[in-house]
């Protein structure tokens, strides 16, 4: 039998994923734009002429291919359930971006913005070779690493991230917020049929859209207020340019800052499409890698400045009855949005609460998946791998709210000048936790995978391999690649640091792997006994 006549391409589950899927990479969209122009003062029209459009082709670019892929791997295996990867902008590398890369050439160029993008084009390009290397050597990674240590970083963002802070907005406009979410959980999470068979996170959006236009004009949304949208189109096509050579050189600096979300994504790659396997879709890593390299790098020439990465959550997708459509139409509307320029002002119409509650599905699907495959005795590595997101959820919190509170004593009359003569000092205290989370929160996915996979290896009695990643891990942590103790995350020489940090952090690591050595050659044989689930 002809396994391609079988296989339903196009599903009404698609629908669904799409709405996921596409209002992501919107909203990252929205929010690299609001960064560059609302705190840099970057030209708008020039955001969404010359660096939207590249960032655009680069998701259309991965979409497809991934949509083909689908397909293909249907017609091979004859297995007619499967799901298209999700690919979109990966969201700390466009905030990393926008924050740490662009922003800052900006003002260091003299508010040049040419050059700026050159920079930035510089730098993907930079990011897209890099990619484009580990690529290489993912299928490895993945078949050395355990379930525990890839899955359970994976589930610290699913708690964190994806279940926390859309539960923020959420409260914001507890009636939008709510009603949307309960009926993602009903009609998604509890697979409650919807009436007429209408697709469940479609209803939600539509819903909570609707109640928030009936109840905002009067005052009625919560703690938020209404916003009126803002419509607008920007006519640009994406051409390529040789402009990343003549940012080259003044991109060299930035490197050690975007280079870290480059091998980020690249992990989460490898966590994504072992999460597509245990859920039946086996994609081959390579692959997977090579594409969102290939589309990252692309996007660097055509001007974009937003990697591409496979999003975590396919499993989520795959309940949703997704095959294959969603992601070509996810790709086919951000490219068109890119030339046209109507991304934003789909955001706009749409409030935040209202697809807050498909973040949060995608989130307990993450966690499900995780503690569903992985033995019952490497829970613990589950749940130790999920910590360093934790941290890095704090420091988001707490450089947000410094960030507003600054903000906020500037504007006051007189107090910018006593800021300056007199800047305000923390009790020592306060200042040493708020390092501690963000040397905790700087690399966070690579830490919790390296994490469970040390306890994974050490509950199954396999010494040797529980001291190799502590090596591994303090070998990092030595460059900074995690717990980097510089504000930026950046990675660095650590003599050049100006911090006794690195080594101390360094020297812990390599302690632990002494001891685990020293149990390994002390313990009698009924000791090192691999752990059971029973």
């Amino acid at each position: 039998m002809n396994t391609t006549q079988t296989y339903k391409w196009a599903t009404w589950g698609d629908l669904n994923a799409f709405w996921a899927l596409m209002l992501d990479n919107v909203t990252n969209l929205v929010l690299f734009t609001s960064i560059l122009a609302g705190v840099f003062g970057f030209p708008l029209d020039f955001i969404f002429t010359k660096m939207i459009p590249g960032t655009c082709l680069g998701v259309m670019i991965g979409d497809v291919v991934y949509s083909w892929l689908a397909i293909k791997l249907a017609r091979e295996t004859g297995n007619n359930n499967v799901t298209a990867m999700p690919l979109g902008l990966d969201t700390p590398s466009t905030i990393g971006m926008a924050f740490a890369v662009l922003g800052p050439a900006y003002l260091a160029t003299g508010k040049n913005a040419e050059l700026t993008w050159y920079i930035g084009m510089s730098v993907m390009v930079f990011m897209g070779l890099f990619k484009l290397l580990f690529s290489f050597i993912g299928g490895w990674v993945q078949r050395v690493v355990p379930q525990a240590g890839l899955l359970g970083s994976l589930a610290g963002i699913g708690i964190a991230l994806l279940g926390f802070l859309p539960l923020v907005d959420i409260f914001k406009m507890p009636i939008v917020g709510l009603v949307a979410l309960g009926i993602v959980l009903c009609s998604v999470v509890a697979k409650l049929p919807m009436p007429k068979g209408v697709p469940g996170i479609f209803a939600a959006v539509a819903i909570g859209t609707v109640i928030y236009y009936a109840t905002g004009p009067a005052g009625l949304l919560g703690l938020a207020h209404f916003k009126a949208p803002q419509l607008s189109m920007h006519l640009s096509l994406p051409l390529p340019s040789l402009g990343f050579i003549y940012g080259f050189k003044d991109a060299i600096p930035y490197l050690p800052i975007a280079l870290p979300f480059g091998l980020l994504t690249v992990v989460g790659g490898i966590n994504v499409t072992e999460s597509a396997r245990l859920a039946g879709d086996h994609y081959n890593t390579r692959t997977v890698l090579l594409t969102e390299a290939i589309a990252t790098l692309v996007a660097g020439i055509f001007g974009g400045m937003a990697q591409s990465t496979p999003y975590i959550g396919h499993p989520a997708y795959k309940a949703m009855g997704a095959r294959a459509a969603y992601t070509l139409a996810t790709g086919v509307f951000i490219g068109l949005g890119g030339i046209l320029g109507y991304t934003s002002s789909v955001v706009d119409l749409i409030p935040a609460p209202a697809v807050a509650g498909i973040l949060i599905f995608v989130g307990l699907e993450i966690v499900s998946q995780a503690y569903e495959v992985c033995p019952h005795r490497h829970f613990a590595a589950v749940g130790l791998a999920c910590l360093p997101t934790v941290a890095n959820l704090a420091m988001i919190q707490v450089d947000n709210l410094q960030g507003q509170m600054m903000g906020a004593l500037h504007q006051l009359p007189g107090v910018s000048a006593i800021l300056t003569a007199h800047p305000l000092h923390l009790p020592h205290e306060m200042e040493t936790s708020l390092q501690a989370i963000h040397i905790l929160g700087h690399g966070f996915i690579l830490t919790g995978m390296l994490w469970g996979a040390f306890l994974a290896f050490l509950i199954d009695r396999e010494m040797a391999k529980a001291i190799l990643v502590l090596g591994v891990t303090a070998l990092l942590t030595l460059f900074g690649v995690i717990h980097s103790v510089l504000p930026s995350g950046s990675i660095y020489l650590p003599w050049q640091t100006g911090s006794a940090m690195p080594y101390y952090l360094t020297l812990a690591y390599l302690l632990i792997a002494g001891w685990v050595w020293f149990l390994s050659k002390t313990l009698p044989k009924e000791a090192l006994q691999p752990l059971t689930d029973n």
